[in-house]
């Protein structure tokens, strides 16, 4: 299916049908979001980025949330 039937498919649903395809879809991304962070962060590809902040809040850059 390409992109254009696909966004023709979701044009065609019902205001129910299109909720409950925005539940389905935000769960499934963000899932799919989630294992990407999670392999970035076991192959090391966040760690320059955790280096810095980490360098920034000793040396004072960096304030309480």
């Amino acid at each position: 299916m390409s992109l254009q039937e696909l966004k023709n498919s979701i044009a065609k649903l019902s205001p129910d049908e299109l909720a409950k395809f925005r539940e389905w879809f935000l769960d499934f991304d963000s899932a799919r979001f989630d294992k990407r962070i999670e392999t970035d962060a076991s192959d090391g590809r966040l760690d320059s980025l955790a280096d810095s902040a980490l360098r920034d809040h000793a040396a004072g850059e960096s304030k309480p949330l």
